[in-house]
């Protein structure tokens, strides 16, 4: 099955060129495209697609509002954020909406249809280094001089074992990964991961990230690995 994508971006070059490179790959399907974020809720209603390509700064409803609405529908499409940021509080208020990751826009063109595909999938497309630099620049003090209380609470809330398997995704490891050093199938931390993300109220492993990250930055240093959050 194609994966059904629509392009969010205000300037037609740079959506002209989206809509050729990604047209190309036959297991995509661009099925809309618009130019701010105020027509994008009318657009998921005709078009009904799998992957959102959402550029943050739009002059009307910017990519960061039409995100955060859009993820509070039923059946949300997945959002891939369009930057031209890597460290950018802004992508990082995305990811706290529920993006399930971001692409830069001089991102070679190979590594924009894998990125699709990924989130397509439910793998979100961000590392656990860059995680911790989205939010060293947002607090602009080391991170973990910014403990949040509530977020430590969030994490308290779980059961032992399942907050094992959350600082393991905080700490970028992969459900393989997860599974091999906390003795557990992978099924077994797959069904840990969905209990996590339905207590807390979190859309994709990148949030229970980067609520692992609030509650004590320290707890998800990976010892500088850099692996991707998936």
């Amino acid at each position: 099955m194609s994966i059904r994508l629509i392009i969010v971006d205000d300037d037609p070059l740079v959506r002209a060129g989206l809509t050729f490179m990604l047209g190309g790959a036959d297991d995509i399907e661009i099925v809309g495209e618009a130019a701010d974020g105020a027509e994008v809720p009318a657009l998921i209603e005709r078009t009904a697609p799998d992957v959102v390509l959402m550029d943050i700064r739009m002059p009307k409803v910017d990519g960061l509002t039409a995100t955060e609405t859009l993820r509070r529908r039923q059946d949300a499409p997945e959002v891939l954020v369009l930057t031209t940021f890597h460290a950018d509080e802004q992508v990082l208020r995305a990811l706290r909406a529920g993006a399930a990751g971001f692409v830069l826009k001089d991102t070679p063109p190979a590594e924009i249809v894998t990125a699709v595909r990924r989130v397509a999938a439910g793998d979100p497309v961000l590392s656990p280094a860059v995680t911790r630099q989205l939010m060293t620049h947002v607090a602009g003090a080391p991170a973990g001089a910014r403990r949040d209380a509530a977020a430590a609470d969030r994490l308290d809330s779980l059961a032992e074992r399942e907050r094992e398997v959350a600082l393991a995704v905080g700490r970028g490891q992969s459900n393989a990964e997860i599974a091999a050093g906390l003795y557990m199938s992978v099924p077994t931390v797959k069904a840990h991961v969905s209990r996590i993300l339905a207590k807390l109220g979190l859309n994709n492993r990148v949030q229970i990230a980067l609520l692992v990250h609030d509650a004590d930055p320290a707890m998800g240093e990976d010892g500088g690995r850099g692996g991707d959050v998936r």
